[in-house]
Formats: structure tokens, sequence, C-alpha cells
């Protein structure tokens, strides 16, 4: 159905969501939940979760090697645990504020617009705490522009990872990407091809303890393929595809069927659940992981990401 009015967006202030349509899109944002609830492109639903920041990438057997996780445990916790303290929507650059219950009574029926952003405020569990902001920028075409900043805090300590987590309902068949060949990392990338590479198996890497794998570097875009759905009224087995590309600069991405606590919950990969989601990660800062020996050595000083100061990143969803 074509929601669009002459082009523009339809949008929906509801209770506690806000909806933004268009032709071919629908997607929902929760004040309830902080953050993405729904995104619908041509009927299919991509998110199982809201996406929300991330921090931690598994322990590597060089992580447990030089003990990085007592030095740095905190971020698991942040990376399970985060609150959204604050939301604003901006309708073609004038701000709503969060115009949840009573207050959306105020809109009509029928609203337009040519621009929707809407702003997520996260606040860390942690000790100190820091902040993210998260905002989606919307345009008439449906592409969703987001935009990641961290807020550096003095005496916190170093990141594994700093990005944006997104569930999917189901396991993806494949995805293709235009970057650097292979699992690279920023340590471990001088031998990589640039290219536009399939991977068509999401299984982690067949280490004896499962742990960290899959991360790609200085990535122009990736697409990810799904057949399955969730919902069964869906009668169709039409592959569907998402895809992110960059905005200013490259990222780092990973895609697999479990997240970090997952991995990091398993000492044996019979351990680990069925693999039934799709679990993407953008990222803006990714940490090295080291190698020099597995006893002891840290990571060098080039690759390691700094709590301390801010990060901001940027890609699109289309």
């Amino acid at each position: 159905m074509d929601y669009t009015n002459n082009g523009l967006l339809r949008v929906v202030y509801g209770d506690y969501t806000l909806g933004v349509h268009g032709n071919g899109f629908d997607y929902i944002f929760s004040y309830a939940q902080g953050g993405l609830e729904s995104l619908v492109k041509d009927g299919y639903e991509w998110l199982y979760r809201c996406p929300k920041p991330t921090f931690w990438r598994a322990l590597t057997d060089n992580d447990r090697g030089s003990q990085f996780q007592l030095k740095s445990g905190t971020w698991m916790s942040a990376d399970m645990f985060i609150g959204c303290k604050d939301i604003e929507v901006i309708m073609d650059g004038v701000s709503q504020g969060k115009p949840c219950a009573p207050d959306n009574n105020r809109y009509g029926g029928n609203v337009y617009a040519k621009e929707m952003k809407i702003i997520f405020v996260y606040e860390t569990i942690t000790n100190p705490k820091t902040e993210v902001k998260v905002t989606y920028t919307v345009n008439e075409c449906g592409k969703i522009k987001v935009e990641v900043h961290y807020f550096g805090v003095k005496g916190l300590p170093e990141l594994p990872a700093f990005g944006m987590r997104f569930i999917m309902p189901t396991l993806a068949d494949k995805y293709v990407y235009d970057g650097l060949s292979g699992e690279t990392y920023p340590d471990r990338k001088a031998g990589a091809l640039r290219g536009i590479y399939t991977v068509d198996d999401l299984a982690l890497t067949p280490y004896l303890v499962p742990q960290e794998c899959g991360m790609r570097m200085d990535t122009n875009s990736v697409t990810i393929y799904r057949h399955e759905s969730l919902d069964n009224s869906r009668k169709d087995d039409v592959q569907q595809s998402l895809t992110f590309e960059k905005d200013e600069k490259e990222f780092a991405f990973s895609c697999l069927p479990y997240t970090a606590i997952e991995i990091e919950s398993a000492t044996h990969h019979e351990e680990l659940p069925p693999a039934r989601r799709t679990v993407l990660c953008v990222y803006g800062a990714v940490r090295g992981v080291g190698g020099i020996d597995s006893w002891g050595s840290d990571v060098e000083e080039a690759y390691h990401i700094s709590a301390e100061e801010d990060i901001s990143y940027s890609f699109v969803i289309n």
C-alpha cells in the first residue's frame, strides 16, 4: 500500500510509539523499549529486538592470556544492560520533544513530513557512567541514516569494541559485502584484498573454545539476505535483502548466529544454542586481537580503544 502523500512520509504519533511510513517501508520507534522496534521493508520484518549500543566482543585466547577480562569486564555488563534516559523527535527540523500520551493527542490523523529524526540517549551502568547518543534520520525514500556518538569519560577502562547490534528474527542465508577479504582485525588485515565477497556460512570459526571471530574491517557496504520469516501468514519464499552502507567513512562488522554474550558463555561449541537468529554488529571501533603470544602479551598500543575519548561514526540502512 502506498502510504505517501506526494512522496512525503506519513507519521503516526502513537501513545508510546512513533510510526514512520512510506512506499514499501514501515518503521516503528518505541519510547518504552528505547529504540527502533520494527523495521519492515516490503512487508518483511528485519528486527527481533531493538538495536542497542554494543561494547563487548567475545574474548580471544590472547585476551584471556593477558587477563583483559579482569581489566575491562565492566563493558560486558554494560553490553547486557543499558538504559535509555532521553528521547527527542524532530520533524522537518522542528523539535517535537518526546510526544507520548497524552501530548500526542495534539496531532491529527494524517501527519506528513519530508524528514524525521529520532534521537535516543543511552546511559551505561559503568562506574563512572557515560552516555551514547544514537540518531536515526529517515528520508522520503526510506533510507535511515544512523549516527552514533560515544562520550568518553575519564576513569573508564579500555573498550573491547564499540558499535550497534542488530538482531534479526531468523538465520540469514548469506551476506555479501564490499570490503577486505577474510576475517580481519585492526592488527590483522595487511594481507587482505579489497573486493566484493559472498559468505554463505555464518558458523563460528571452529576454534577449540568458542571465541571472537568473523570480523570484517574497512567495509563500504554489507547486504544481508534472508528468506525465512516469523510471520506464518507469509506464503512466499522469496529472498529478501537489507543493506548497510558507509556514510562518511568505512565501518567494521560481524554477522554471526550469536551475540557476544552467548559466545562468551560457551566453553565448547555444543554448549551454544541452536543457530536461529542473525546478529549483525556494525562497529565504529574495534580492539586488535594481538597474538604476539597467548601467555600475557597485550595488544600493541596502536590497536587499543580508549574509553576516555569520544567515538563517532555513522552508516546508512537501505
